[in-house]
């Protein structure tokens, strides 16, 4: 659920433009980087984790790095966009990395970054009772505040767009399908987390095909569920998405 959701947030802050060199970071499974080239260009995807490197290379095949947050290996002004979803707070030095994305982007291209908005609520507290915790999802830092993105852009990048999204139902639905299938995984023996956190690969829909037939057949309740984040209207969400566009010259 919150895959499609995020899918359609990149895709409309991505604009009619698909022609031309791009960057995806941070796709976990490779679901997103594949639907993204679909859409035309030319692309590239990265990640964190090896798990996530070979998921996302399952789905797309060749042009799939490992990155740790460090120098990456693209020449300068190499992309017309970059793609970063859930991937800054996952690293040590977040403005290091950022300063490196604006040295691979050309000048006048953009970058989009989706990541987890700070909010302290019931539903965080719960998380954390749970065993949800930052740690477990590998997050180094709980996640960032529109100021907070911001200063992170820096003199690099001047921020254009940004919205919060993903709201207490949706979010809710998505704490118990994580907290479910962490268990399975624990059970079967399997590494439950990676450095992303709860990565669900291809071979884990084959292993779990009984509980992934059941979420099919409840999905439209979950869809409607889902939908009452729009009665929340005057509250944030728990994800937080941006795009910037490069002030090199």
């Amino acid at each position: 659920m919150l895959k499609q959701r995020k899918y359609k947030e990149i895709t409309a802050l991505f604009g009619a433009n698909w022609h031309g060199t791009f960057l995806d970071i941070g796709s976990d499974n490779g679901v997103i980087s594949y639907l993204l080239r679909e859409r035309g260009g030319d692309w590239k995807s990265a990640d964190l984790d090896p798990q996530a490197v070979a998921s996302i290379r399952e789905l797309v095949g060749d042009e799939v790095y490992q990155f740790d947050g460090g120098p990456t290996p693209f020449a300068d002004n190499a992309f017309d966009g970059v793609v970063i979803v859930d991937f800054l707070e996952h690293i040590p030095d977040d403005q290091a990395f950022m300063a490196e994305i604006a040295r691979i982007i050309k000048p006048g291209g953009f970058v989009i970054i989706n990541v987890p908005h700070i909010k302290r609520s019931l539903l965080r507290r719960f998380r954390l009772a749970i065993g949800q915790t930052d740690e477990k999802h590998g997050h180094l830092r709980p996640g960032y505040t529109v100021r907070s993105l911001r200063a992170l852009l820096g003199d690099h990048f001047q921020l254009e767009q940004q919205h919060t999204y993903s709201k207490f139902f949706s979010e809710a639905v998505d704490t118990l399908m994580v907290f479910a299938v962490s268990l399975l995984k624990r059970k079967s023996g399997d590494k439950a987390h990676s450095q992303k956190g709860l990565l669900v690969t291809g071979k884990d829909m084959n292993a779990y095909q009984s509980m992934f037939r059941i979420y099919s057949l409840i999905y439209p309740i979950i869809w409607l569920v889902s939908k009452l984040d729009a009665l929340l209207f005057f509250r944030s969400g728990y994800m937080l998405i941006a795009s910037a566009r490069s002030q090199k010259r």
